[in-house]
């Protein structure tokens, strides 16, 4: 279980921001977007996955509904690229100070630009990892955004 606030929280907090935040036992090794909205009793359609991109110039962040898939083509549209592929997880750490399973969109070593899947903005809230395993954030989506200076926009795959 997490204990103590994590460089998420410590930000929202600084900036003024409410949240919600919600342990959840992992000892399970259920990690998984689908898995952890069960834990925390949320609707599977309010909790979103952080994904780490690279491109040619650089690192993107995404912030996509947990049952959906990054079109990865709409990403690289989205961010100004020809291509977009995701980073290796061994690589996760080093750039984003966050660990797979635990990447919150707030608070990494750096502010990469940031783009929040459109299907956010038909919510009350939404729910993203809080910056560890175990822990997740609810907050608003404009709120997310604000913290983050995030670009909404589709960038999932559709059936």
């Amino acid at each position: 279980m997490a204990k103590g606030k994590t460089n998420a929280m410590r930000l929202l907090d600084a900036g003024g921001i409410a949240y919600n935040m919600y342990e959840y036992d992992n000892k399970d090794g259920k990690t998984d977007g689908v898995s952890v909205a069960g834990k925390i009793d949320k609707a599977v359609g309010n909790v979103f996955k952080t994904l780490v991109t690279q491109g040619a110039a650089g690192l993107y962040v995404f912030v996509v509904p947990v049952e959906e898939e990054l079109d990865l083509k709409k990403a690289a549209r989205a961010a100004s690229e020809k291509k977009i592929e995701m980073i290796p997880v061994k690589d996760l750490q080093k750039q984003t100070g966050y660990i797979r399973g635990g990447c919150s969109p707030i608070g990494m070593k750096k502010l990469y630009p940031t783009y929040i899947d459109a299907n956010a903005l038909h919510l009350d809230f939404m729910i993203v990892s809080a910056g560890k395993v175990g822990a997740q954030i609810e907050l608003a989506p404009m709120d997310l955004k604000m913290i983050v200076n995030a670009t909404i926009c589709e960038v999932v795959k559709k059936p």
